[in-house]
């Protein structure tokens, strides 16, 4: 039965998450809450709709949490030209395309800039999710749920970059294997349940038929 490769994008495929720090701190700011980055960072890889409250309290959630959420998106566009993807990125799915692997990204983020990763990634028939797709977002299963829906695999993995994806994998019942590029550290992945960590989407790429596939 075909392995299927559950990908994360922002953080793990494109280089995004520190982007996405700083346009919610700009978006905080807005309404007057100053909020540290590094504790936005750490949130980094929670669905907005989570985010708010886990960083500034469910008071602020109630009374500006789709404001700040609007804030952000306005912050965020602007830098949208200054992703890039991650040296490896495309090489990891064409590699496990052409290996028979089932490949979906499982993204939270909007669509339209899920579309614009894709094009980044030049991978335009690989399946992919965005935020529209689910009503909770990460650290829910309900996005790996969605993406696997999508392809017609089996045993599938989960990879991606931030302790919210290793535990979307766990609530999911699916491995998970991690990358460093999101800026989590190493022994944070391992102690969300992540079975390995790795610094480059080239050393993952060059392991991908000894993943840790489990039932899907």
């Amino acid at each position: 039965m075909t392995n299927t490769l559950v990908l994360d994008v922002d953080g793990t495929l494109v280089d995004t998450n520190y982007h996405h720090a700083i346009a919610w701190f700009r978006a905080f700011r807005r309404h007057g809450l100053t909020v540290p980055t590094w504790k936005l960072h750490r949130a980094i890889g929670m669905g907005g709709d989570k985010l708010v409250a886990e960083i500034a309290g469910q008071h602020v959630e109630d009374e500006h949490g789709d404001d700040v959420r609007a804030a952000w998106e306005a912050e965020f566009e602007p830098m949208l030209d200054e992703v890039r993807p991650f040296e490896g990125a495309h090489r990891l799915i064409t590699t496990a395309l052409e290996k028979d692997f089932a490949v979906v990204l499982a993204s939270s983020g909007k669509r339209r800039h899920v579309d614009h990763y894709v094009k980044l990634l030049d991978v335009p028939d690989v399946a992919s999710t965005s935020s529209d797709d689910v009503d909770e977002s990460k650290p829910a299963p309900d996005l790996i749920a969605t993406a696997l829906d999508r392809v017609e695999g089996g045993r599938a993995v989960v990879v991606g970059d931030s302790v919210w994806d290793c535990e979307a994998a766990r609530r999911a019942g699916l491995p998970c294997v991690a990358l460093r590029t999101g800026g989590f550290a190493e022994a944070d992945l391992l102690d969300h349940g992540a079975s390995a960590v790795y610094d480059e989407l080239d050393r993952l790429r060059a392991d991908l038929s000894d993943l840790p596939f489990g039932p899907a």
